[in-house]
């Protein structure tokens, strides 16, 4: 894939520059986005050395993991200086409609929850930066006030909401630096919420938190009664930090194209791996249904067996009470029936016990899957519109392309009109200036013939006198 950058003749940069280059880049799907001076570039993952020496292994977890980082800090560089130049212009407050802040909101997510530490459950690995920011309120006391909002606000379901919310009020306090250093300082708390080489716990995150001082010369309001903060779609949207080229140069919205493509097939193939997953998690449902009717028909079967118990051991009472009067050995003999059937008929019931506890856990565990299948199915959702909003980038770039076109076919047509109005002036001109010299000549004989004239007229006056 190439670069969304203007072409050039430029010479090769060196492995040097190159290597430099690299640190500044952010990686997306199969392909990243490097920072070209005011650009953003998308490159192919193996276009590059980055390293003179040896080539560093992509699958190391310690390179991916600061790669990561230096991709969300420079996104976060990006996204801060954006909202206060735009802010500043606009000069006004700031709402939770302002694209620009959408868009940083975004970008401090995914740094909160880079590295963070999965909790195993049954519906598979939970990652929440609401915990971290929980911790806030006692290493600040006047970050209390703020997490108090948030636990009372009405509508929030998932810690993803609660900490989106969060996020929105300390911006409005002006505190949002001061909150994420204190989080930073405090590295053997942030320990038991992250990786040791999480965006948190490096550098980088000291970093993030300086450049979150300059938000406190902006002003935002927001009203989050009634907004939606459980399902909002985080995605990063790079086309807010890509700027336009020449009008000519269409070639750059083909690269363009390409990368939206690239992104899209990336969200298909993701949208398709979810459906595979809603369709396994519905055959383990189907599965504990089936065991589920099972278990409920052996239930049946084992109350019927303790009450067919009962009834015998009644009877047994009975016929022992006719026969109280016998012989000692038949009293014998019916004792030791009426114990069997006492015994025969504990067991039934303790038998009876487990199988409603193992029914229960069967109606627990159902009921977790159908959770897990309706979160799914929200997240398929998700990524359904994250879909259709980069199909409807795509259009909005073949319009722009199929625009750009028109009006290079428009100008190639005038600067060929003009061409040709030119050649007819330089003719005409050539035309022109042969006349003028044709007259010239003709002067120049007409001079000529006047003096013969007049030298004849001279002589003839002289021979007259």
């Amino acid at each position: 894939m190439s670069a969304l950058t203007p072409q050039s003749d430029m010479p090769t940069p060196t492995t040097d520059k190159i290597t430099q280059a690299a640190m500044e880049t952010i990686y997306l799907c199969k392909f990243r986005v490097s920072m070209d001076g005011e650009w953003l570039c998308l490159r192919e993952l193996d276009d590059i050395s980055l390293t003179p020496d040896h080539e560093p292994n992509p699958e190391d977890p310690n390179y991916l993991m600061a790669n990561e980082r230096m991709n969300l800090m420079n996104m976060a560089k990006l996204s801060i200086k954006g909202l206060i130049e735009s802010a500043l212009n606009l000069g006004r407050t700031l709402d939770s409609d302002y694209a620009p802040l959408q868009q940083f909101f975004v970008v401090m997510e995914h740094c909160l929850k880079h590295g963070l530490k999965a909790k195993k459950t049954f519906l598979g690995q939970n990652k929440s930066f609401w915990g971290p920011l929980e911790l806030v309120e006692k290493l600040v006391p006047e970050a209390a006030e703020i997490t108090a909002s948030v636990k009372d606000l009405p509508g929030l379901r998932t810690p993803v909401g609660r900490g989106r919310a969060w996020l929105r009020l300390a911006l409005m306090q002006k505190k949002l630096s001061e909150y994420m250093k204190a989080l930073i300082n405090r590295k053997d708390l942030m320990s038991e919420f992250y990786e040791p080489n999480a965006l948190m716990m490096e550098e980088e995150g000291a970093i993030i938190s300086g450049l979150l001082v300059g938000l406190n010369v902006i002003d935002a309001n927001f009203c989050m009664k009634g907004e939606d903060l459980d399902s909002q779609v985080g995605v990063i949207d790079f086309s807010m930090y890509l700027k336009e080229g020449p009008i000519a140069k269409s070639s750059e919205e083909d690269v363009q194209i390409t990368a939206i493509l690239d992104q899209k097939n990336y969200v298909e193939e993701l949208n398709r791996q979810l459906s595979a997953t809603v369709n396994n998690l519905q055959t383990k449902v189907d599965a504990l249904e089936k065991s589920n009717t099972k278990l409920t028909e052996e239930l049946a079967v084992a109350n019927n067996r303790i009450i067919t118990m009962q009834e015998e051991m009644e009877r047994m009472k009975d016929d022992s009470t006719l026969f109280s009067k016998g012989n000692k050995h038949d009293r014998t003999a019916d004792g030791q029936t009426l114990s069997e059937v006492r015994k025969h008929l504990k067991e039934e019931t303790q038998l009876r016990q487990d199988i409603e506890k193992e029914l229960e856990v069967q109606i627990g565990m159902r009921q977790e899957m159908e959770m897990a299948m309706k979160m799914l199915d929200k997240d398929v959702c998700e990524k359904q519109d994250a879909l259709a909003a980069l199909r409807q980038q795509l259009d909005d770039l073949r319009a722009l392309k199929h625009e750009l076109s028109f009006k290079l076919q428009s100008s190639d047509l005038a600067v060929k009109q003009k061409t040709e109005l030119n050649s007819r002036l330089e003719e005409k001109t050539n035309q022109m200036a042969a006349t003028i010299k044709q007259l010239e000549q003709s002067e120049k004989d007409l001079v000529k013939q006047a003096k013969t004239l007049s030298s004849t007229a001279g002589k003839f006056l002289q021979k007259q006198h």
